[in-house]
């Protein structure tokens, strides 16, 4: 460690400077990690300060290295068919080659440098070819790159070449340079009190920009950050939570009580879990409600037609685990039937869906949502409201746009500009609660109830910039990710 501190400060003291260590030839075979140690040394004695220079280099993968013994594939295969006095087939060629005539065979066809006569391989080239991919691959491992960057993609496919990072340092003086290096005490001794040395002892500088030891210690996952973000941004607008952490539900307050038809494809099992054990549940206490919903399904009611279907009530009494908290607002706007007023509710907590899982979908994910009630409110204060709430996240300048829902007539998709992605997305859907739903609950008749959702995942991974779901849930998540990454504020913009 001495040697190398002393030529750190030589070379230093020779130039003035060191501009990249790895322009250095005495530095360029030595451990970065040695260089880094006798750096942190040095400028902890304040002799030289330095900066890390970090640069992409190409290198080659261990195959890439045995074609510089043995040459190419392509090059090979060629060397064979030349030397080949009668010709050869392809199985003789994977015979005498292996594996490597296999490849070689395709880039030699592919360069036009073989061809076929029956069974015969024929070379297409009096003489046997230059090997360029050694040739580049000589060039990346002298220099580390490639001038050629559509050659270098090739050989990127090939997995012949992976790229690196690769540290160097700029040095410079520092206050106490010079070319000995000395010896300074860290601790005042029983001995050094004894004697006086102290007094004229050189002491090495305490370092008050040091970090301690970060205690162990649990971490909140980034979804439970965002949403306790959300959480705030509902209760400064006024909004009561609600309680949500019922995941069972029965078909009658998960599909029926929001006029989802029976028939409904996502009632089906590509959509929805169904339960096995207990199948089914109980008939709900309010007789009266049960029945203006098998009504407003079968023959119609308060100005709708229904949907003129048999309503099956062992369909409705199914146990699911409920694809969407809407369920809960249902639930919720019916105890508010028996004390009609306005009110602000929101919840958020997880739903489930029978889906593929792949890099953005999950079979389970959490449900953000927002119900306002309020006597003769219309569609005006909807997008209103909406461009208030996501305002308080950094989204602005909101698109609209007409959608189908079965509970909420009209029915809105909410689209905000990605910056990232350059495009229009949609961040979520929107509606007012239709009337023969609301009724049916024994609501008033100008008491109208507009709601909203979107997911918990999409706002948190381009927070966090995370591009597949899986890394943000489940075997794939770095539990580093999760205990580094600050809390997420939703002041700036979020898309």
């Amino acid at each position: 460690m001495a040697d190398l501190q002393l030529q750190i400060l030589k070379e230093v003291d020779a130039s003035g400077s060191i501009e990249n260590t790895l322009q250095v030839p005495v530095f360029a075979k030595i451990d970065a990690a040695q260089i880094y140690a006798a750096l942190n040394s040095l400028q902890a004695k304040q002799m030289i300060t330095y900066s890390k220079i970090e640069t992409d280099k190409w290198v080659l993968t261990p195959e890439a290295e045995s074609f510089l013994v043995g040459g190419s594939p392509e090059y090979r295969v060629m060397e064979a068919v030349l030397k080949s006095v009668e010709g050869l087939t392809i199985s003789d060629l994977k015979s005498q080659l292996g594996a490597i005539g296999a490849v070689g065979q395709g880039k030699a066809f592919k360069n036009q440098w073989l061809g076929k006569d029956g069974e015969k391989l024929v070379s297409k080239v009096d003489q046997l070819p230059e090997d360029v991919v050694v040739a580049q691959l000589k060039e990346i491992k002298e220099t580390g790159k490639l001038s050629d960057k559509k050659e270098l993609t090739e050989l990127k496919k090939r997995k012949l070449v992976q790229q690196v990072k690769i540290v160097g340092y700029k040095v410079i003086k520092g206050e106490q340079f010079a070319l000995e290096i000395k010896s300074y005490e860290t601790d005042i001794t029983a001995d050094m009190i004894s004697s006086g040395s102290w007094k004229t002892a050189d002491f090495k500088p305490l370092n008050f920009k040091s970090e301690g030891i970060y205690p162990e210690s649990g971490a909140l996952h980034p979804l439970n950050k965002v949403r306790e973000e959300f959480r705030q941004i509902f209760f400064s607008m006024g909004f009561t939570e609600m309680p949500s952490n019922q995941y069972v539900e029965t078909g009658f307050w998960n599909f029926d009580t929001l006029f989802v038809p029976q028939q409904h494809p996502a009632r089906d099992l590509q959509d929805t879990f169904y339960l096995k054990d207990p199948v089914k549940a109980g008939k709900p206490e309010d007789e009266e409600y049960w029945n203006n919903i098998k009504q407003v399904h079968q023959e119609g009611k308060y100005g709708s037609i229904g949907y003129r279907y048999p309503w099956k009530e062992a369909e409705s009494l199914r146990m699911v685990l409920r694809t969407h908290t809407t369920a809960i607002s249902s639930a919720m706007l019916h105890d508010l039937a028996k004390n009609p007023r306005p009110i602000r509710l929101f919840s958020i907590d997880r739903v489930f869906r029978n889906e593929a899982v792949d890099a953005t979908h999950l079979a389970e994910f959490h449900q953000v949502e927002g119900v306002i009630a309020g006597y003769d409110i219309t569609l005006g204060d909807l997008i209103g409201f909406m461009e208030d709430f996501f305002a308080k996240m950094g989204v602005n300048g909101l698109r609209f746009k007409a959608a189908y829902n079965p509970y909420t007539e009209p029915s809105l998709e909410i689209f905000a500009y990605h910056k990232g992605l350059k495009k229009w997305v949609e961040i979520g859907n929107s509606g007012m609660f239709r009337p023969e739903m609301l009724e049916s609950m024994g609501l008033p008749k100008n008491m109208r109830v507009l709601g909203w959702g979107l997911s918990l995942e999409r706002p948190t991974m381009i927070k966090y910039g995370v591009s597949n779901i899986r890394e943000l849930l489940g075997h794939k998540v770095s539990l580093d990710f999760i205990e580094t990454n600050p809390a997420a504020r939703l002041d700036e913009d979020l898309v």
